[in-house]
Formats: structure tokens, sequence, C-alpha cells
């Protein structure tokens, strides 16, 4: 029966290009899954954007010389572009700085306020003296209070993840002008009262058990130590106003309004549609299934403090169903670097090899369970193996074949043997393990049953040698190469969602008309429907093999040694 599902990806912040980590950290598994439900002949919306608001979107357009509004719509564009390439689909890739997303985020608060979830009080703020502005916790820099760790900012610990405020950190910088200058004074602010709400958030997180480990875990923590009062708002000009009289100089904090942002968006994409109600469809029907994708560090905001906003606000939105949140990826056993060019960067990525690559390596390695590793090696294993050798290879010997005995009609299965049944029960048992890895957001498993379905497909494919068998039985011939070609719209289908290129390319070979993520899930398993049909008389290859010397050049090249630009 068809379902309504929400999915979404944490946006990725608009300062600048992602890396491989951001790409399989939440946006390549948000884009496959949809691709899933939707073949699955669900009802799916998929929406993301770029997470414009805040101090770093602001600091790195100074960085540039660029108004902030410049900026971020510069770098909007061109991550979007980067994500087309990749072939992300999702429905809509908007903007946290869109009309949409104010007025949402401002109803909201509006709601919290008048229920009593906001309070107000003055808090002691560093002011730099030098560049005479309050500076929101971003803007200052200093070494964490409990970790050590000299590169923190005001909000939080990049290396221990401990929340801050600005004035915990010791030897506290400016970030704008990088002096010490600073005074403490005060300044009025707005607080969610996560204490009140926290009733609310512990009897809806003992409904999640269903969550992967490391989701539950981070969230029962937040909730063990005891929620605090959180600041909403901040002393910026980049941002969300707020509309509350006495604070219409400021605007919220990014934290806010970010999140809020899944429903901004999804407005969008209603408005550009031209249908404005629609977005309501899918966030105000209690039926919908909300999945969403996130790295570790962001369970906290998505885990506890959104969904305090949602329920507290009260006004019929939909909850999270599915929080699945990946660790980090490496890069040849240490950290992407932005600042030391260490790494591969998405927009490099789609430069250097099919996206259909990336795609694939990335959910063999997917730091689903803990810290996973980017190397070259095993990229380059993962395309000349496994996609190229084990896959390519057994759909190129196939079509080959086909054309070269059969002048490229695909024959008949006559008189299907228990090497039939038994290829056959392998396709149906990879059909089912994908699915059921995938209902459990497990890409790692997905790619691996498909993988496996290949490997049976040659072993079938070399065990029967059609070309041998042409010569003494032609009828049992046929009924190889016909199992064979419907194995390989099997996979083409199988394989869409996670490579969505190659498996058009392999539509393409059959000579097929469509697309195969138009093709439906349950019809994966058709051994007859391409019976007579004539396939393309010259099949491209799927993959090219990468060779010894490129990858060393590669290794040698983003080792991280200068500054990227």
């Amino acid at each position: 029966m068809s379902q309504k599902f929400l999915v979404t990806s944490a946006l990725p912040y608009v300062n600048g290009v992602k890396h491989l980590g951001n790409v399989i950290g939440s946006l390549l598994p948000a884009d496959i899954y949809a691709r899933w439900r939707r073949m699955q002949g669900h009802d799916v919306l998929a929406v993301c954007g770029t997470d414009e608001h805040g101090t770093p979107c602001e600091l790195a357009a100074l960085e540039e010389g660029l108004p902030v509004e410049e900026y971020a719509a510069k770098y909007h564009a061109i991550q979007k572009r980067i994500y087309e390439q990749l072939g992300l689909s999702f429905d809509h890739f908007g903007r946290t700085s869109s009309p949409q997303n104010r007025a949402i985020t401002q109803h909201l608060f509006l709601r919290l306020w008048e229920r009593g979830y906001v309070t107000e009080r003055a808090i002691k703020q560093l002011y730099c003296a030098d560049c005479q502005r309050f500076l929101p916790d971003r803007y200052v820099q200093g070494t964490c209070p409990f970790c050590g760790f000299a590169r923190a900012l005001g909000d939080q610990c990049e290396s221990c993840t401990k929340l801050l405020d600005p004035t915990d950190l010791r030897d506290p910088r400016c970030a704008v002008c990088q002096r010490s200058n600073l005074q403490v004074r005060e300044s009025k602010h707005l607080f969610l009262n996560l204490p009140k709400a926290t009733p609310l958030v512990e009897r809806w997180i003992a409904t999640r058990t269903h969550w992967p480990k490391v989701t539950l875990a981070i969230a029962h923590k937040w909730l063990s130590e005891g929620l605090r009062e959180r600041c909403i708002t901040r002393d910026l000009r980049w941002g969300v106003p707020v509309p509350l009289d006495g604070y219409r100089d400021k605007v919220f904090y990014v934290w806010f309004d970010a999140p809020i942002g899944y429903i901004g968006i999804s407005m969008e994409w209603a408005d550009a549609r031209g249908t404005p109600d629609a977005w309501q469809h899918y966030w105000k029907d209690p039926a919908t299934r909300l999945v969403q994708f996130i790295g570790k560090d962001n369970v906290p905001f998505h885990a506890v403090t959104w969904p305090a906003v949602i329920m507290a606000a009260d006004d019929g939105f939909v909850l999270c169903d599915m929080l699945k949140a990946f660790e980090w990826l490496n890069y040849e056993g240490g950290k992407f670097s932005t600042s030391q060019g260490r790494g591969v960067f998405s927009d490099q990525a789609v430069e250097l090899f099919p996206a259909d690559y990336w795609r694939y390596y990335l959910c063999v390695v997917a730091p689903e369970k803990g810290d996973s590793d980017f190397t070259w090696a095993g990229f380059q294993a993962a395309v000349n193996s496994d996609l190229a050798n084990v896959l390519g290879n057994f759909v190129h010997r196939t079509l080959t074949f086909v054309n070269k005995a059969w002048g490229g009609v695909v024959p008949e299965a006559i008189g299907a043997g228990e090497a039939e049944a038994a290829i056959r029960k392998t396709l149906a048992d990879a059909v089912r393990a994908v699915d059921a890895a995938m209902e459990e957001c497990s890409f790692q498993r997905a790619v691996r049953a498909q993988r496996d379905a290949w490997a049976a497909a040659n072993a079938y494919l070399q065990a029967k040698q059609p070309w041998h068998q042409v010569k003494t039985d032609k009828a049992a011939a046929g009924t190889t190469l016909s199992t064979c070609v419907h194995l390989s719209r099997a996979f083409a289908v199988l394989g869409s969602p996670f490579i969505p290129f190659a498996a058009r390319q392999l539509f393409a070979n059959l000579a097929l008309p469509g697309a195969p993520e138009a093709e439906p899930w349950a019809k994966i398993e058709d051994w007859a429907c391409l019976t007579g049909h004539r396939v393309s008389p010259d099949p491209r290859p799927l993959f090219t093999k990468i060779e010894d010397p490129q990858i060393a050049a590669l290794q040698a090249r983003f080792a991280g040694q200068e500054r990227r630009e």
C-alpha cells in the first residue's frame, strides 16, 4: 500500500564546497532512500537546501569581500550544480534565507511565545572594542575549558562536542579582527525553555525504539544530563528577524531557523509548482513518515531541540519517524581539511570520475556503525573489481554474445533447469536483502547484496558457457542468454537508486525505452519481458578501470600540502 514519505538531508552549510564526508554523511543516503521509495510506488517529497544564516556565512563573505547575500547566493548555486552532477534527486533544493523560511520560522516562534516556551533575560556577552560590536558565539574563538582544544568556537567545541557559551572560553579573541580587546557587556535575549519542554521530548523519545543505537544514545545522554534553556537570538544583521518588540534589531540563532528550513524549503517547492498549500499534504498529515539523514554531530538538534520546538508549538507538524545519523568519513587515515587541501571535495570529485564511481564507493565505506576511511586503493578496487570486472563484464559478455549468435534478438528461455532456478532465487534473495537493508538505512549492506548477486550471475554465465553450448544445443544456449539478459535488466532496476547513470546506460544498451528509475520495484523479477526484444547492436561499456599511475597521482595531489582556494 502506498505511503507518504518526507525525506530530508541535513542542510549543508553555504560556506564553500563540501567534501566527500558531507556527501555520504547525509546527502547521498537521502537521495538513495528517496529513489528507492519512489520506485516502490510511494508518494515521496525529498528536500534539501543550503543553510545560509549565522556567523560562518558572514565571516566567509567578509573573507571573499562580498556582501553576505551575494556570497550565499553564489555558493547556493555552486552546491546545487554539484549535487545535480552527483545525481542527487531532491524534489527541491532550497535556501534557509527564503521568504518562506522566514515566514514559517517567525510563525513557529510566535506560537512558542504565546504558549510560554520562550523566556527573556539579560546575558553577559562579549563585545569587541576594536570592531565596536557585540560578538555572537561563533564570532568568538578560544580554548575549550573542557578538553583544551585551542580553536573552539563560542557555541560548541568541535573536538569534544560540548556546548559552550562564549564567556566559557579561555583566552577568547574576536574572529573578525583576531584581537583580544574584548569586554563583557549585558544584552537582552530570548531563550527556548527546554526544561519546560523536557517531558514532551522524553515521552516522544521513548517511542523511538527503532532508531539506530548511536542516535538514541546521544539523545538519551542529553536528556539524562538535563536540558537547559538555550538562547535563540543573536546580535547579527544576517538571519531571520525576530518579530517581537524590543528584539527587532536581532535575528534568530541559526540552529533555531535551520531545522525549520525543512518546512520552509517544502513551502518553496509548493510555491514553485503553483500549488502553495501542497507542502501541508506531507507536513501536516499524521500518516506521513518523516525520514531524516544527518551527521552524528547534528543528533542533539534533530533528536531533542527541534522536536521540542515542534511539539511545544503544537501546530500539527509531523515528527521524525526515522533519524539516521552517520559517523565520520576520514581521508587516508586523517581528517578532511579545507585549509590544508587534504581530501577530495565534491566539486573535484565530479570532475575526476563519473558520479556513480563515487556513489558506489561511498556506500561501500559508509560510516554507519563507526568512523570509516576513504582510501584511493579502496576506491580503485571498488571501481575496478566490483563495477568493471563483475557487473560491467557480465553485461558486456552477455550482450556481445546475444548480438553475435542471435542477431541481437533476445532468445526464449526454453526448459529452464536447476541452474536457472538457483540464479532466480539468488536475484529474489538480493531484492529482499536490499529491501531489508534499506528499511534499516544500511547502505553498506544494500550494495553488498547487489555485488553478491552480480558475482553469482557471472558464475552462472561462466559455468554455462553459452559460447560452447551454442555449438551443440542452441536452445540451451538461448536459455542461458535469455536468463543473463533478464538479469542485466534486473540489475539496472535494482541498482538504479545507487548507480543511476550506469543503470540508465544499461537500459540504453538493452535498447529499452524510458529509464530504470521509472520501472516498478515489484517488477524487478520478470523473466520473460525481453523475449524477442532487440538489444543495442553497439553496447557501450558501463565502467572504465582506473589505472595505478592515476591513483598514485591522485594520492599525491590530495595529500594536503597547500591551502585549497
